[in-house]
């Protein structure tokens, strides 16, 4: 075999389609883009996404990473570590820590989180807790009470 016995086989290669040349050319005139109108012009067509200037779907979606959550449950959250200066055995909820002025706004449900450490036992009812707080309330020897 050598480089000279390289070539494509007999009928494979397609010769060029000249558009443009002429009405015996087979695409004379309008070179097979049809009348008139953008997409017949040389240069012609739009970019993608292009709706003939309708607002497009990519500008009518809202500019955020990710849509809202519609009803989206809002909570005061407090860390373990907030309630790590209460005396042992008392009952920790929302009211008793506002009292305390440990939190400032009481209009939404509490929430305790897991971040610090904790020694005192306590009684804590709340409506949430982080997987990692209830397991630091519960290894001071404290107790965790879900309300409704």
């Amino acid at each position: 075999m050598r480089l000279a016995d390289a070539v494509p086989q007999k009928g494979s290669k397609k010769r060029r389609r000249r558009v443009g040349r002429g009405i015996s050319a087979g695409q004379g005139a309008s070179a097979g883009l049809g009348m008139r109108g953008q997409k017949s012009r040389s240069g012609g067509g739009t970019r993608p996404g292009f709706e003939g200037g309708q607002m497009p779907l990519y500008r009518r979606l809202p500019k955020l990473k990710h849509f809202p959550v519609i009803n989206r449950q809002e909570y005061t959250t407090i860390n373990v570590k907030k309630l790590a200066d209460l005396p042992a055995n008392s009952e920790v909820n929302l009211a008793s820590l506002t009292a305390a002025g440990i939190v400032t706004s009481s209009k939404n449900p509490l929430k305790i989180l897991g971040d610090g450490e904790l020694n005192v036992a306590l009684k804590v009812q709340a409506v949430a807790f982080t997987t990692g707080a209830r397991q630091k309330i519960e290894a001071a020897g404290g107790s965790c009470e879900v309300i409704e």
